[in-house]
């Protein structure tokens, strides 16, 4: 039963006691029979010291025994040929080249083992992975060395985790009868006959296991095969580890050299790239002093590099600027930030101020090498005076609309003004005819005083708001109802509206919250809106001219001011070009008024847009 199922030390222990009971009854043919079975058994299993045991007690036990002849195994494990060990030896240990050594080692273990079909499993990091694969052909044995994963198609797994755990060899002469592992499912599929799984240790660590399987005849692998892989095994173990710490080294040796190679021209081209480049490029230390800098950003500022060397980022800093650069400092030695953008001054040699536009990368510290900031500057000097410039332009332009604006409205202005003046003067003359005669009434005087003080004060608010429409100073915001700004407007245009025969419609709601900004400056767009409209509708002859000044609450806490007419409108298609700078409708117009009135709203944050009514004319809208 232990030869059916492979029990092979239970067999050994059989035929052992089977002897011992003949000797005792005198049968020493049988006996010896018995114990020449017992000791191949023991010889198969790798009890070689119950092997010298039975050699030293029965020195007969080595004669063939002629009454029951049984197939064994020929060679003892002591009796290797000494030639053929050296050779193996030599052949494995002689290769340092890992996939050589892989090559040679499947060559030989299948070789001198017998096995149609051999495995190498080598780990890789955490997991263990098939590094080479031998077939034996029709004429020669082929090696086919790889990475791959292992599958449960390829080896018993079962039986690859049991030689791994214990570290042991395995042999099954026949696995094709019932064994420990004849329930995994390579076996179970495959039915192998013979199997051998050597583990490959050096130092009692597994360095990898070698897998060998016959599926042409059991009991393949003999003693005398089993002898000489485990040499094999051993000098492999010793040799793969040789070979892989050599392939590490190799490949640490190129990736060292690769990396030195490519920070050498890394460096070469960073090296040209700072020098040719118009932009200033400069390398600064955590403390802020100037480590290196490129041509341009010497010539930009007139230092040379030593002179750099010697400064700070904050002393060649303007001083209004100084705070903010060593606020960026501070946030990128604590970790907060390691990429800036932002615009400053700095102090040419000559005392002169330089706007650039800095980029600025923080590198921090690693092993011995210390954390700097590279920093990359361009001049944008010029850039910023054209911007001043043009502000200056716009300032100059929105005035030169306010004022273009006001000389049409002179004559609507000069009505304004006459009406209270005219008042003025009638009742003042009406006063001394009261007071003249032989009782004056001074009831009426009084009234008439009061009237008198009435025009007075509107002829000042008119005079007041042209002088603001006039005046050209710097904008100041400040918190106001729009709803008074507009009726302050319309005060201006009552002349203007009835000379154009309009119909002018006031809607504006109340409880609105107050808006923040330039009182002249949104009531100069407002002026425009309105004179615009009143102009659409001025060669309108077929429709009452209507004009329409809304104010409602907006989305939020926003604002909306509508100016609604029924004119002539607009080309849909140039809807957008209207508020161009220069773009005008209007034959003696400049084309500057809606440029320049989308431009305040913009700059309070707000938006102007226009839109075609669904009936005649246009609205035009905007936020605060």
């Amino acid at each position: 039963m232990a030869r059916e199922n492979g029990f092979v030390h239970d067999e050994g222990i059989a035929n052992e006691l089977a002897a011992q009971f003949c000797f005792q009854r005198g049968l020493e043919r049988f006996a010896y029979s018995y114990l020449y079975n017992a000791r191949n058994c023991y010889l198969r299993w790798g009890a070689l010291g119950k092997v010298k045991q039975l050699d030293e007690r029965y020195p007969a036990i080595e004669q063939r025994n002629t009454l029951l002849p049984i197939a064994t195994i020929e060679t003892r494990i002591e009796r290797l040929d000494l030639g053929t060990v050296m050779e193996v030896s030599e052949a494995v240990s002689g290769e340092i080249v890992l996939e050589q050594l892989v090559q040679k080692l499947m060559l030989i273990a299948v070789e001198h083992a017998g096995a149609e079909r051999g495995l190498l499993i080598l780990p890789y990091g955490e997991q263990y992975r098939i590094a080479a694969e031998a077939r034996t052909g029709h004429d020669e044995v082929e090696v086919q060395v790889q990475q791959a994963s292992m599958l449960s198609s390829d080896l018993p797994d079962s039986l690859l985790r049991y030689v791994m755990r214990t570290q042991e060899n395995v042999i099954l002469d026949d696995a094709a009868v019932q064994t420990l592992f004849s329930e995994d499912e390579y076996i179970r599929q495959r039915r192998p006959r013979s199997v051998l799984c050597l583990p490959l240790v050096k130092q009692g660590e597994l360095k990898g296991v070698l897998y060998l399987e016959n599926n042409l005849a059991p009991r393949v692998f003999t003693t005398k095969r089993l002898g000489l892989l485990k040499l094999i095994a051993s000098q492999a173990a010793i040799s793969l580890d040789h070979a892989r710490l050599y392939a590490d080294l190799v490949q640490e040796n190129n990736d060292r050299r690769n990396a030195e190679e490519a920070l050498r021209a890394s460096e070469e081209r960073w090296s040209m790239l700072a020098e040719n480049s118009s932009a200033g490029i400069a390398l600064i230390a955590p403390d802020g002093r100037y480590i290196a800098a490129n041509l341009a950003f010497q010539e930009m500022l007139g230092y040379t590099e030593s002179e750099l060397q010697s400064r700070t980022a904050t002393e060649i800093t303007y001083e209004e600027d100084r705070a903010a650069t060593e606020a960026h400092i501070a946030e990128a030695q604590k970790g907060r930030r390691r990429v800036y953008r932002y615009e400053k001054r700095y102090l040419r040699k000559d005392g002169t101020l330089m706007w650039a536009d800095v980029s600025s990368v923080f590198v921090p510290a690693t092993g011995s090498n210390s954390g700097f900031f590279t920093v990359v500057i361009t001049d944008i000097t010029k850039r910023k005076r054209a911007e001043e410039r043009l502000h200056q332009k716009e300032a100059e332009l929105a005035h030169i609309s306010r004022v273009t604006t006001m000389g049409e409205l002179a004559a609507s202005i000069a009505h304004e003004v006459n009406q209270p003046l005219a008042g003025i003067v009638t009742n003042a003359k009406a006063s001394l005819n009261w007071l003249a005669g032989d009782s004056p009434n001074l009831a009426e005087v009084s009234e008439a005083i009061r009237r008198i003080i009435r025009d007075g004060n509107r002829a000042a608010d008119v005079v007041s708001h042209m002088r603001g429409l006039f005046k050209k100073a710097e904008a100041a915001k400040e918190r106001f109802d729009i709803n008074e700004a507009i009726e302050e407007i319309v005060i201006l245009i009552q002349s203007e509206v009835q000379r154009n025969k309009v119909t002018l419609q006031m809607d504006l709601a109340s409880n609105l919250p107050s808006v923040v900004g330039d009182r002249v400056q949104l009531q100069q767009v407002m002026l425009n809106l309105m004179l615009n409209g009143i102009e659409a509708m001025s060669t309108v002859e077929d429709r009452e001219r209507a004009l329409l000044i809304r104010t409602q609450q907006g989305e939020g806490s926003q604002v909306c001011v509508t100016v609604r007419d029924s004119g002539i409108g607009f080309d849909l298609q140039s809807a957008e070009r209207i508020f161009d700078s220069f773009h005008t409708t209007k034959a003696g117009g400049l084309g500057l008024g809606l440029s320049i009135s989308r431009s305040i709203v913009e700059s309070h944050g707000g938006r102007l847009w226009a839109k075609l009514n669904d009936g005649p004319g246009a609205t035009f809208q905007f936020t605060l």
